[in-house]
């Protein structure tokens, strides 16, 4: 970070108001204060908690009532109230959960890019973070994996002043002594410095009582590469704890006491624990700020303390303390899944699914360390009921997020079984925090429980699992650099030469159905990518392939094989070189019917994925899509296979949308206003890079951000038929369909298909299923009369294999048996007695292929082995082998086997 002079934080308010500016005695961090002889700056650990002791004028203050105090006092000073952004940061492409306030407006907002919703404006936005996850509920309340911001924020450009530190700091005055009572004397502003989002600049932490309150941060420096560039705008951030305020007004013995009040009664009991006593809590809560996580000997310190002071013992401190710990842990992820999967999260194994898994396995895994059996869709429907105010979505999609918890729970069980196999496949290997990490991404399976299961199969090891285990697992997953990238096709020496070329004008948006157009060259690279002023020729993106077509270049006519784009310039991908000096000009010709497919299955995709929303729920996002020729591949997020039910609903909700003949147009729209008036679903194809966006509005149906080409009413589909459904991936559906005359050829491919399988049973297509049926049946019969054969071949072996007895032990000889159940049943009975061998040899092209089974008292390893000495291929451990004999003999194998038994096992 740059050095950060004294000016920076020396504000006139602090001046005119005769604070002090001190250095904490403890942290030696500077602070302003009133109080002239204060030491410490009022932040934990400099301190123990001790906000529960001063004196407030206002009376104690729900979360819903901090939040709406907070709002109306700046409502008052000028700042426009605006809604919430959802927890799932979808109009960002580098984050999967909102964090933080001013995420809303990063990195388009923060750049100057476009303007915000308001300014000044006030929000609360509930934020998720997940770098803490497992020191919730063990610091009592200083750490929650979903919380609300509240915070005002104004935007300063060069040529509008809105306002800065001073303000700032002087409305933070106001709010905490005019608003909740806090005697000003009892404020501390320390210094400090924020970074986030690529921003950074200077900051205050308010700190009352040991408790931080609030942080003021000054956004003055974009963070390029480590080198602090100052912004066009200065910006003020602010961030207000809404939990940490109803705790410092309530002076309950925790922060989750404020947040949740009796529903904590309610966990306790439906959990299946007791209460653990307030007083303790309390005491416990007061040196909670000497917790350091990190440090595992401040916890054995801060247990020390409680139990001095209550005349207890440490471990009876301990043992309750841990108890506690792990239903508030509960009481908080519980929360926060509610609001994830209202939000519209999928569980899944990658992503912001991938976050939403880990939480709720965390949970699960929790409940079972508190040896408790409740269900956890009881726990999420008490969250739900409590919230709904609050956060309408999670009463809105109740149905959906209880069923997933479902979903969930019956997957965790799954996972549990898996784990003493897994620890076997670990057995053999070091044990690192990578292979735990490992051993969770793959399979899911809690790291104690794995570290369990493999002191099971080795008695030597030693696994260490790190206290901030999920924390670790969390952060490589909770950003993502890519999100929703495209590869670039063009070669990048070519890219960088097509860099230096002016912007195409883009006739394919002027006019979507223009087939044929003029133009002038600009220049050919490397002999093949051609560069025009203007094109109708679209390039590949958003999932829709590029156009093909002819380009007539002077006398020359040139097949365009693709068309890409590099930033703004059009590239034809020409199949042959060209030669044409530039300003020659062009006439260029798509291929329309090829195009006019793609547009209609590109519309088809709109129409298809808001029909998916409305029958299975507003979870579904779209995960993927490609828009060809011959068919559309739509891939949405969903927690289970589709039913057939659901797939008709689906294509006939589309074909209704089709058969209804709703206009579809392109509209233009400023980023901010297109948020305010349709919310983030627009960003669902993908996260556009402009102040502009360009949305494609299906009238009374669906409003989406593309860039593609497209018809201008779904009338123009002609139908639509889903082709094949299937999960492609934990938490995505693949939905494949057609559209237009690509049915009839799909159509055709089935009517041959049904002619093929009707000849092949001789019989017609209008009595395929009745032949079929009759087929079924007999299949059916044959099958119960071949298991009433294998059931007496199975209580007469004699009649099947030869038995012969070499030195004590009994041989059974199976010849050419093709009935491959019938062996391995055979097989399985022979072998329950000791001291049994079973050889079973059939006949290949080329050799033979010969299977042993032996009883558990005898080993196959010399069996395979004189196998081997024939030239056999293959092998087996323990009590099975199958080995291929290549141009072997029965008698050789038979021999071979024979002296081996001889030998001895």
């Amino acid at each position: 970070m740059p050095e950060a002079s004294e000016t920076e934080y020396r504000l006139k308010f602090f001046d005119t108001n005769n604070y002090f500016r001190k250095i904490c005695k403890s942290c030696h961090t500077p602070f302003w204060t009133k109080k002239e002889n204060e030491e410490y700056c009022s932040d934990i650990p400099c301190t123990d908690y001790y906000f529960f002791e001063i004196p407030i004028k206002s009376g104690p203050l729900t979360v819903r009532e901090a939040r709406r105090k907070f709002i109306d006092f700046f409502a008052r000073k000028g700042h426009t109230p605006i809604p919430p952004k959802p927890v799932l940061a979808r109009w960002r492409e580098d984050l999967y959960l909102t964090i933080a306030s001013i995420v809303d407006f990063q990195p388009h907002v923060t750049s100057g890019l476009v303007p915000p919703p308001a300014n000044p404006l006030v929000i609360s936005q509930p934020c998720i973070r997940l770098e803490d996850v497992d020191n919730v509920g063990v610091t009592l309340g200083r750490h929650l994996t979903s919380f609300e911001m509240a915070a005002h924020h104004a935007f300063n450009y060069p040529d509008k002043f809105v306002y800065w530190k001073d303000e700032t700091v002087e409305l933070a005055k106001e709010f905490f002594t005019e608003e909740i009572g806090i005697p000003e004397e009892e404020l501390h502003f320390k210094e400090s410095w924020w970074e986030g989002g690529g921003n950074a600049g200077p900051s205050f932490e308010v700190t009352v009582g040991g408790l931080e309150l609030a942080t003021l941060v000054f956004m003055q420096y974009s963070v390029q590469d480590g080198t602090y560039v100052p912004l066009k705008l200065r910006i003020v951030d602010t961030g207000y704890g809404v939990e940490r305020i109803a705790w410092f007004t309530q002076r309950t013995p925790t922060a989750f006491h404020a947040i949740y009040g009796d529903l904590v009664y309610r966990f306790y009991k439906a959990i299946g624990v007791e209460p653990i006593d307030d007083n303790l809590l309390r005491v416990a809560a007061r040196y909670a700020g000497r917790l350091d996580p990190d440090n595992p000997s401040t916890l054995r310190l801060h247990r020390e303390l409680v139990a001095k002071e209550l005349g207890m013992k440490v471990e009876e401190v301990d043992s309750e303390l841990t108890r506690a710990a792990r239903v508030f842990q509960v009481l908080d992820h519980t929360k926060t899944i509610a609001l994830m999967l209202s939000d519209g999260l999928v569980p899944s194994n990658s992503g912001e699914g991938y976050l939403g898994r880990l939480l709720i396995r965390r949970t699960l895994r929790v409940l079972k360390l508190l040896k408790s059996d409740v269900d956890l869709r009881e726990l999420i429907k008490m969250q739900i009921d409590y919230w709904a105010e609050d956060f309408p979505n999670m009463l809105k999609n109740k149905e959906y997020i209880l069923d997933v918890i479902e979903n969930e729970q019956a997957k965790f069980e799954e996972v549990l079984l898996k784990a003493p196999s897994v620890a076997q496949a670990l057995a053999k290997r070091q044990i690192t925090l990578d292979t735990l990490i490992e051993a969770y991404d793959s399979n899911g399976i809690p790291p104690d429980i794995l570290a369990e299961e493999l002191k099971k199969v080795r008695k030597d090891v030693n696994v260490e699992v790190p206290h901030n285990f999920y924390a670790l697992v969390a952060k490589r997953h909770q950003t993502s650099s890519i999100k929703g990238k495209e590869r670039q096709k063009v070669p990048q020496e070519v890219s960088e030469r097509v860099r230096t070329f002016q912007p195409t004008r883009k006739l394919y948006y002027e006019d979507q159905y223009l087939r044929r157009f003029t133009a002038k060259l600009l220049g050919v690279v490397n002999g093949k990518y051609v560069i025009l002023d203007q094109t109708a020729f679209y390039p590949e993106g958003g999932g829709q392939v590029g156009d093909t077509g002819t380009l007539y270049i002077g006398t020359q006519q040139v097949r365009i094989v693709d068309t890409q784009k590099v930033g703004d310039v059009v590239v034809h991908v020409a199949e042959r070189p060209v030669g044409a000096p530039p300003g020659t000009e062009v006439v260029g010709e798509i291929d329309w019917q090829r195009r006019y497919r793609i547009m209609r299955h590109h519309t088809a995709t709109h129409v298809v994925l808001q029909a998916a929303k409305r029958v299975l729920g507003d979870h579904v996002w779209q995960a993927g899509a490609e828009k060809t020729e011959e068919k559309a591949r739509l891939d949405i997020t969903h927690y289970k296979t589709l039913s057939s039910e659901e797939i008709r609903r689906i294509e006939d909700l589309a074909n209704s949308v089709v058969l209804d003949r709703r206009p579809v147009r392109v509209v233009y729209m400023g980023r901010t206003e297109a948020e305010n008036k349709y919310g983030v679903s627009i960003y669902a194809g993908g996260v556009p890079e402009t102040a502009t966006v360009r949305l494609l509005e299906i009238q009374d149906w669906d409003v989406e951000g593309c860039g593609g080409t497209h018809l201008t009413n779904t009338s123009e589909i002609g139908g639509i038929k889903i082709i094949n459904v299937e999960k492609i991936q934990d938490g995505v559906i693949r939905l494949e369909f057609v559209a237009g005359d690509v049915i009839a050829k799909y159509s055709r491919e089935l009517e041959n298909e049904i002619l093929t399988v009707s000849d092949y049973l001789g019989t017609t297509p209008a009595q395929l299923e009745v032949r079929s049926r009759k087929l079924v049946e007999q299949l059916e019969s044959l099958e119960g009369l071949v298991k009433q054969y294998r059931e007496t071949l199975l209580k007469a072996p004699e009649l099947v294999a030869r038995k012969d007895e070499i030195n004590g032990v009994s041989v059974y000889w199976i010849n050419d048996l093709s009935d491959s159940e019938l062996v391995k049943e055979l097989m399985r009975r022979l072998t329950q007695a000791k001291g049994v061998i079973v050889v079973s040899t059939r006949s290949l092209n080329e050799g033979l292929l010969v299977e042993v089974a032996t009883s558990k008292d005898v080993k196959v390893d010399k069996l395979v082995a004189k196998l081997r000495e024939l030239g056999g291929k293959g092998g087996g451990s323990g009590t099975f082998a199958s080995v291929n004999v290549k141009n072997g003999k029965r008698e050789d194998v038979i021999e071979a086997i024979k002296s081996a038994i001889k030998a001895g096992l």
